[in-house]
């Protein structure tokens, strides 16, 4: 568990957080704009949703331990290319190439070991481990990463060159991909061999009848806008660093903080309710936690805390985040509910993933248009207000859900 938890975070460290650490000297070094990265991304998300569809193909066809191990490989590769400080162009083909390379042969096969490392009655302890894993190595390379440049940069910005920040920063991006063709070699090493042969020819061989058979099954359905409700929601975790400096005129660097603790509530959550789940059942935690969301972005779209201490907001985002991670925890436990066999699994999270994860293509975009360049705390409550649509439409998911799956 330990190598899939690694691995899994080890994958988005390039395309992810690289970015979210280290944007404004990669902003610099390549001389590009906040909207030019969110192109870049945009076209990660694009062929991110189509790599998960036939990537769920693949993961029941061929070893998770091969997949995971080329994925792996394939996206340091992506590493190296982008040591050389590409143009804009480039650097956009390349969080296209990375769309491929991290979804297509890896993410359907993670979700696949994960299910098959747990059994029947502890899938949300699975899971939660799995995403509270990746969540704590997240934030502890977050909680690191602040000090790094300083470390690099002893002197004043001001005195620092432009060849010193590109230097730097291609000393960073090669460390970060050694550590993923590292993780490749554990991942190959450490992960058992899968007996992928069957019986018979006929016990299991993927059409695309058989997927179009899950499609239409409600609980299918119900399943992908519990994926892609709760996906939104992470992606709003994005801007809480962000509002803490624009709305509570935190310092960059005390807001940088807050942003980097909210992250640590990620391993706590996912971990804790995933082991609450299995003692009663995942698919009803999830109603609890979209009601916690639904009340947290509506006491801050209309702001109830405006005149108020710090701390209550401040406490609200902490809910905010622990219904959030929460359900990063749950939304794939809850396959084991819909009965579906093990020989499936890829083409299964391959399906759902398509709707799940479409917040990567817009949901940066959204956050940006909804801000703008200089928020206020006006910005912000417009934002919230509106995405309190999206748990409510998560909620009435979840409750489908659970009495499609009473009706079977």
């Amino acid at each position: 568990m330990f190598a899939l938890i690694i691995a899994g975070e080890a994958i988005f460290l390039l395309p992810f957080i690289l970015m979210r650490v280290f944007k404004p000297i990669i902003r610099e070094a390549f001389q590009i704009s906040d909207a030019q990265i969110g192109e870049a991304q945009a076209l990660y998300g694009i062929t991110a949703v189509l790599s998960y569809f036939f990537g769920g193909f693949i993961a029941d066809k061929w070893q998770a331990r091969k997949l995971l191990s080329i994925s792996l490989i394939l996206t340091a590769f992506g590493g190296f290319w982008m040591t050389l400080i590409p143009s804009i162009f480039t650097l956009k083909i390349l969080y296209a190439f990375w769309g491929i390379s991290t979804i297509l042969l890896f993410w359907a096969s993670l979700i696949k070991a994960t299910r098959q490392w747990g059994n029947a009655h502890n899938q949300g302890l699975s899971f939660g481990l799995l995403d509270g894993g990746r969540g704590f190595f997240a934030a502890s390379i977050g909680l690191s990463g602040a000090g790094i440049l300083t470390f690099f940069f002893p002197q004043k910005g001001v005195e620092i060159t432009f060849d010193n920040k590109v230097q730097t920063l291609q000393y960073i991006i090669g460390t970060i991909t050694f550590i993923v063709f590292l993780v490749a070699l554990l991942v190959w090493r450490v992960l058992p061999k899968e007996n992928t042969k069957f019986e018979t020819k006929k016990e299991f061989q993927f059409d695309f009848k058989k997927a179009f058979a899950l499609i239409k099954q409600r609980k299918v359905v119900y399943h992908s806008l519990i994926i892609f409700c709760a996906y939104c929601s992470y992606k709003l975790t994005g801007v809480y660093g962000t509002y803490a400096k624009d709305v509570w005129n935190y310092s960059l660097e005390k807001a940088t903080y807050f942003a980097v603790f909210i992250q640590y509530l990620r391993p706590l959550a996912a971990i804790s309710i995933g082991w609450i789940a299995d003692k009663l059942i995942p698919s009803k935690i999830i109603i609890p936690c979209f009601l916690i969301l639904i009340f947290a972005s509506i006491i801050l779209g209309f702001g109830f805390y405006n005149h108020q201490a710090i701390f209550l907001s401040f406490t609200t985002f902490i809910f905010m985040a622990f219904g959030t991670y929460s359900l990063r925890g749950l939304y794939f436990a809850i396959i084991e509910e819909t009965k579906t066999p093990i020989q499936l699994t890829g083409t299964l999270v391959g399906i759902i993933s398509v709707v799940g994860f479409t917040p990567d293509i817009f949901m940066s975009l959204f956050n940006g248009y909804m801000l703008g360049e200089n928020p206020t705390i006006v910005e912000y409550q417009n934002l919230f207000t509106t995405f309190t649509i999206i748990p409510c439409v998560g909620l009435l998911a979840a409750v489908g859900f659970i009495k499609s799956i009473k009706k079977e």
